[in-house]
């Protein structure tokens, strides 16, 4: 898996790389928090979404840069 973009310096990176960073941020910054809200949901609504409580844990906790793909649109 290659290395989260920010965990590279920032002379290495290509200038259209830069220039998708703030998108990048943003969408990152997204994931973050549609995580923190799931993780915040009562049980009756993560039934109405299809969720049990251990499932929305474990996607709240993962990192916001691993996000699928679909969701990188």
């Amino acid at each position: 898996m290659p290395a989260p973009l920010l965990a590279l310096p920032l002379a290495l990176l290509r200038p259209s790389t830069l220039a998708g960073l703030p998108r990048a941020l943003l969408r990152r910054s997204a994931v973050a928090r549609s995580r923190h809200s799931l993780a915040r949901l009562d049980d009756h609504l993560l039934r109405d979404i299809g969720l049990t409580r251990a499932q929305a844990a474990a996607e709240a906790e993962r990192p916001s840069w691993d996000a699928p793909s679909h969701w990188k649109g």
